[in-house]
């Protein structure tokens, strides 16, 4: 299947850089880029990508400074316009986004955070996790152990009465999709992330008895 991808920044040898990545990941991919959040906006409408890898430091327009409340904004209207789209937020300014924390914990779509200080390597793991759907928050973002009552009850059907997706999704009244974004929800809020040659799933249980989440 060919992967579309809009990638967002101002730097233009950074933008290079990341549109290189990705294409030598994925060969058959269509890429397209934008250096301001007015050109992302138009980029996302008419292409639909599979994801956005966007730089939260950049101008409104080309007349403008770039500024990281307005790769803020744009990210507040990604997510709000389009809940499933995937994001990779790719900067050097990810503290701030404590500021759309609400909306991260929300949003459908696969969503991650690649610091630009890590190798070119991670930040395509990221790009990877988020096209599966999965969330990724750095450690300073999580503050405490928040697990909502929905998330809870996906770990008590699975690991305590043994339950599928399918059938939990019955149990509690939602779709199979919105199950499996629960786990990705719950997985990072316990640092469970996938783990060449180990089962996600029994890691998350793991990690769910050792908080006490289950028993």
């Amino acid at each position: 299947m060919t992967q579309t991808f809009v990638v967002v920044d101002d730097h233009e040898s950074v933008l290079s850089g990341t549109v290189a990545v990705l294409q030598k990941e994925y060969p058959e991919a269509k890429i397209f880029t934008a250096s301001t959040a007015q050109a992302a906006q138009e980029q996302v409408q008419s292409t639909s990508p599979d994801a956005v890898v966007m730089d939260l430091s950049i101008p409104a327009t080309p007349k403008d400074t770039a500024q990281t409340e307005t790769g803020i904004q744009l990210l507040r209207t990604l997510m709000q316009q389009y809940p499933t789209l995937n994001i990779v937020v790719q900067s050097a300014h990810v503290r701030s986004l404590v500021r759309v924390k609400p909306l991260i914990d929300t949003h459908e779509g696969g969503f991650t955070i690649a610091d630009k200080s890590l190798p070119l390597k991670e930040m395509l793991t990221k790009v990877d996790w988020a096209i599966q759907g999965l969330i990724y928050t750095p450690r300073e973002m999580r503050t405490g152990l928040e697990v909502k009552p929905e998330w809870l009850n996906v770990l008590i059907f699975a690991f305590q009465e043994g339950l599928q997706d399918k059938a939990i999704a019955e149990r509690i009244n939602v779709s199979e999709r919105t199950v499996r974004h629960y786990w990705t929800k719950v997985q990072d809020a316990l640092d469970v992330y996938p783990d060449e040659g180990k089962n996600i799933r029994i890691q998350t249980e793991i990690r769910a008895r050792e908080e006490g989440l289950i028993d």
